[in-house]
């Protein structure tokens, strides 16, 4: 993994920081490196053989002498197996070392057996906004979105039992004076005293006010200071005077308590995201960690154990760092150039095994449009990624079912929305902030503060269907927690603390991947700064 970040460390930072020459101290990877310059490939199985040699075989000089042989074959074959490096290895021991070496020879490190290898995908992908977005932007275009917001919660809420008798907002306005309506708004604007909190609410047709009093008994003044512009949601309120509505009760679409689905099989996924590739922050040393856990290379038998069952990798956007994405980014870049960071991330998903299904959606330090909905990152960037290996490369945000488990991808930039917005809510606890987005049946509640969105004619980002797991990145803080039957867990970050997330007081918890069972919907998390 190290090859294409350590050339470009050399290249922008120069060889006395970065130590020239330091590749050619790792045998194994300059043994892999002789096979592929030769046209040979090494399979799992080949590659767990040469990290399990005795010392008194230099991988490298084996690919070499392995590739002699090879040369002189009529046929000659793709792969270089386990079978033809065991065979070229004794050649090269003595006696005494072939004694000494008989069990390393047979067995590699501890012949590590993948359950998911065995185990053949079930991946089917629900929702991918990559091929429908395309908005040009025009007034229509708006007013479209917003109609289309409007008619889609409104559908969500009159689910509820305690909605199915919501009026319209002009008749809601013609009832006599503490006459009590549901209506079905959107909150257009939002103003709070000391005495109460004044909304503006809408609907297709009509305008109206709507007074929270502070003194509401309940919990209702607290919901109201919770609302977020553009929500959609249904109000329990009395006639006033004029046209006056004051509110009784608020309530959110909210998903509906359920069991959720679970695959019949013990298979994993492996939940991460925001590697930020190109990165000085990027904690390389601790992902590669990650990457010989999964292939059985480290860990205790419980670890390795665990590890042997993930048969998918699903990556929550921000792959790379990107290129001109905040002020002053360049200082913290090693690799300057987008389309060298892809490079870089393409080595990365190289070495993860073949039989692990991969899945990636962009996040807003991916070339990928900035206003959401986003497509899958953009090929014409990203080749080399799209080369390394197959991948499931889908748009933010997506739905895909692993198993009979579905699973919610959402990079998760309103986040930072709803933490700065919403009273209880912090970076330190972001689950709580997917929660929130749950109750709101929607992904990004208010149009036009930090998460940009795209007027696309059809909202995206409504939750239709409730998922089984709701998987979000970006605020770099690794937590998890149930909710009516969705597990939501954001994935954190493989990036070191930042200059902006150390001005704004924000400590991440880096490099702990949670790893879900999907039989079971348990996680575990997983520490790869602490695991050998």
């Amino acid at each position: 993994m190290q090859l294409l970040i350590k050339r470009h460390n050399t290249l922008s930072r120069g060889p006395r920081e970065t130590g020239e020459g330091s590749l050619s101290k790792d045998p194994l990877r300059r043994a892999v490196q002789t096979a592929i310059r030769a046209g040979y490939q090494l399979n799992q199985e080949a590659f767990a053989f040469l990290n399990g040699l005795p010392q008194a075989v230099d991988p490298d000089n084996l690919i070499k002498s392995v590739v002699l042989e090879m040369e002189n074959l009529e046929e000659k074959p793709l792969f270089i197996d386990s079978n033809i490096l065991e065979s070229e290895a004794k050649k090269m021991l003595s006696s005494e070392q072939k004694q000494a070496a008989a069990i390393t020879i047979q067995t590699g490190k501890g012949m590590f057996h993948p359950y998911a290898k065995d185990i053949e995908a079930d991946l089917r992908v629900i929702e991918d906004p990559t091929a429908e977005v395309g908005s040009t932007g025009t007034l229509e275009d708006y007013a479209e979105y917003f109609r289309d917001r409007y008619r889609r919660m409104s559908r969500l809420l009159t689910q509820r039992m305690d909605v199915k008798s919501a009026i319209p907002l002009s008749e809601a306005l013609k009832s006599s004076k503490g006459e009590s309506a549901k209506i079905i708004c959107m909150v257009s604007g939002k103003r709070e005293t000391r005495r109460g909190i004044i909304l503006t609410v809408e609907d297709l047709e009509d305008t109206a006010t709507v007074y929270v009093p502070a003194d509401r008994e309940g919990a209702v003044i607290e919901k109201a200071k919770a609302l977020m512009l553009d929500q959609v949601v249904c109000m329990n309120v009395i006639k006033g005077r004029n046209d006056l509505l004051i509110a009784k009760d608020l309530l959110f679409p909210d998903v509906p308590s359920r069991k959720p689905n679970k695959a019949s099989i013990p298979v994993y996924a492996a939940l991460i995201s925001d590697l930020h590739v190109g990165s000085k922050m990027f904690m390389e040393n601790e992902f590669e960690r990650f990457i010989h856990w999964l292939k059985g290379n480290i860990g205790g038998e419980g670890a390795r154990e665990m590890a042997s069952h993930v048969k998918y990798l699903i990556i929550a956007g921000d792959i790379v760092d990107g290129v001109g994405i905040y002020p002053k980014q360049m200082d913290e870049l090693y690799i300057k150039d987008l389309y060298k960071q892809y490079e870089a991330a393409a080595e990365i998903l190289m070495e993860i095994p073949d039989y692990i299904e991969i899945i990636v959606i962009p996040g807003n330090h991916d070339a990928s449009r900035r206003a959401l909905p986003q497509p899958a990152i953009e090929r014409a960037y990203a080749e080399p990624m799209y080369e390394a290996r197959r991948l499931y490369s889908l748009g933010d945000p997506s739905t895909v079912c692993l198993h009979g488990v579905n699973i919610l991808l959402y990079h998760g930039r309103s986040l930072d929305d709803v933490i700065s917005s919403v009273p209880h809510m912090s970076f330190q606890q972001p689950e709580k902030a997917m929660i929130f987005l749950l109750q709101s049946r929607h992904l990004v509640p208010t149009y036009g503060n930090r998460t940009t969105l795209a007027p696309e004619r059809r909202d995206h980002m409504v939750i239709e269907n409730p998922p089984d797991v709701f998987h979000a990145g970006h605020v770099h803080m690794m937590s998890y927690s149930s909710y009516r039957g969705v597990l939501a867990v954001n994935s954190g970050a493989w990036q070191d603390q930042t200059e902006y997330q150390r001005e704004m007081g924000h400590m991440p918890n880096p490099c702990i991947a949670p790893i879900v069972n999907l039989e079971t919907l348990e996680v575990m998390p997983m520490d790869f700064r602490v695991l050998s």
